[in-house]
């Protein structure tokens, strides 16, 4: 699995998944408590003797804990981030340890509504409480205390990565040396809600959804989550990256069929992303975390003022976006960047030249690996890890 566990730190079990919330349950913003949990995990590079080299890296909403794992055990693909993870690379796994965890709500390891409810011995579905990225950290911050981690050199990750690294940041400064937001925001724009809810209604809509009860059923939404997978795939990319991709070519065919089927490749390659994202997602679990998405707001918190969430940090700060990000727009990460001032923190920003749209951080973009690892390398001097 190209993973190596500290050496006074058990491996958990296949894959990496530890049951935590035994003798205390993790209490969520909702006001319920989850507990046991199971949280699965991947690492890569080993643990140092003062565990100084630790780095978490954190998923985006359709991610999951596989981030450089030469072979994904769903898909048989690459890890999401294997241009960045590994052993020479911008986060070198010669020298750190890599943790990356699937978050709580998810569908690969992690207890979400599609596992077992102790109390009814049944698929959670909608019983299962609704969970916001502070539960998510919140669950992460356990796992990190179990691995006997006390401060963590680097919090990174892109998109709903980014707003786990800012509620990190936030909320457990001390536990934080530094932190490399990608391409994310400290809440989520009305547009950003507006499109989860059209995914949201198209899985509820869908006839073997069942009200989230769909497994005791023995069938699954998948008409209603490929529709989701698709309008959101859609916002992910920008128009020139659509344009330079497909443009209005036809899809194997030399002209129109005057009907419904995929005639552009551009209708093909999104009925493509749904159909397999099928394969690999939960459509409750695909609820599930969308909400969490939508209630992230950091400067809610403190009474409307970004600035107070990092009062008095002495974490320091690398936010990255991309030119042609619509999602998540570079105007909002200055936001971040403002508060991070107002706060007198350690900050630097840069926003990458790309046309690629909001997946430019998963994809190969040498500017932004010369951003990271210029970072990652002063931060090293800084914290003096060898």
């Amino acid at each position: 699995m190209g993973t190596k566990a500290p050496e006074d730190v058990a491996i958990d079990g296949p894959g990496n998944r530890v049951v935590l919330g035994t003798d205390e349950k993790l209490p969520l913003d909702s006001g319920a408590a989850l507990g046991p949990y199971t949280i699965a995990y991947q690492t890569y590079g080993a643990l140092n003797a003062d565990k100084s080299n630790a780095i978490l890296i954190t998923h985006a909403l359709t991610g999951d804990q596989y981030v450089a794992d030469p072979v994904h055990p769903v898909t048989g693909k690459e890890g999401w981030w294997t241009m960045l993870v590994g052993p020479g690379k911008p986060i070198d796994t010669n020298r750190f340890f890599v943790i990356c965890s699937n978050v709580l709500g998810g569908c690969l390891g992690t207890t979400g509504p599609k596992d077992i409810d102790p109390e009814t011995g049944k698929p959670y579905g909608l019983a299962f409480p609704v969970i916001t990225i502070g539960d998510m950290v919140r669950a992460q911050k356990r796992l990190i205390e179990h691995l006997g981690i006390e401060q963590l050199f680097l919090v990174t990750g892109g998109s709903m990565g980014a707003m786990q690294v800012l509620e990190w940041a936030a909320r457990y400064p001390e536990a934080v040396f530094a932190a490399a937001p990608i391409a994310g925001a400290a809440r989520h724009s009305a547009q950003n809600i507006a499109f989860h809810e059209v995914g949201r209604q198209a899985i509820m809509a869908d006839p073997d959804w069942h009200g989230g009860d769909y497994f005791n059923h023995g069938v699954i939404p998948s008409r209603g989550l490929s529709v989701a997978r698709m309008a959101a795939h859609i916002t992910y990319l920008s128009e020139a990256a659509l344009h330079r991709k497909f443009g209005r070519r036809l899809q194997d065919r030399d002209q129109l069929a005057y009907g419904f089927d995929a005639d552009f490749q551009v209708e093909s390659y999104l009925r493509h992303q749904g159909s397999t994202f099928v394969d690999r997602f939960d459509a409750n679990a695909y609820l599930y975390i969308t909400r969490a998405m939508d209630y992230f707001d950091l400067a809610a918190e403190h009474d409307g003022d970004l600035s107070k969430a990092f009062a008095g940090t002495k974490t320091r700060f690398c936010i990255v976006s991309f030119s042609s990000d619509w999602l998540f727009p570079t105007s909002e990460n200055r936001e971040i960047v403002h508060a991070l001032n107002a706060a007198a923190a350690n900050v630097s920003f840069v926003e990458i030249d790309s046309d690629k749209g909001h997946d430019a951080f998963l994809l190969d973009e040498p500017e932004f690996f010369e951003v990271l690892s210029g970072f990652i390398k002063g931060c090293t001097q800084h914290r003096g890890i060898e």
